[in-house]
């Protein structure tokens, strides 16, 4: 008897969001949810060498077993260095507000 989990995947891209709930086998890794949810060949960017994945916010590797419930996160790339975009407000003399949001209101 073959046992079953429910897992979701998720992508927030530039101009859209994907959420797929899917049941999975006991066993199924990251990667197999993410090619099953058919995420792949609707966010062409998505390139699972370069995005990272997670799992409720913690980095996770494709080869990872999911449990029961996960939902798998696809990460876009970084568009600049936090640290460097501090820096450079800084060095302008911009003020910061809490978040890390430059404008004043």
């Amino acid at each position: 008897m073959t046992e079953y989990l429910r897992v979701s995947v998720a992508y927030v891209g530039p101009s859209e969001q994907f959420s797929r709930s899917l049941e999975a086998r006991v066993g199924t890794l990251v990667r197999e949810a993410i090619e099953r949810s058919g995420i792949l060949s609707q966010c062409p960017e998505i390139d699972l060498a370069v995005n990272q994945v997670g799992i409720f916010g913690k980095l996770a590797k494709l080869d990872q077993v999911l449990a029961d419930g996960d939902r798998v996160e696809i990460y876009r790339p970084l568009i600049a260095d936090p640290k460097e975009a501090r820096k450079r407000r800084a060095a302008e003399g911009k003020p910061m507000r809490k978040g890390g949001d430059s404008a004043e209101r």
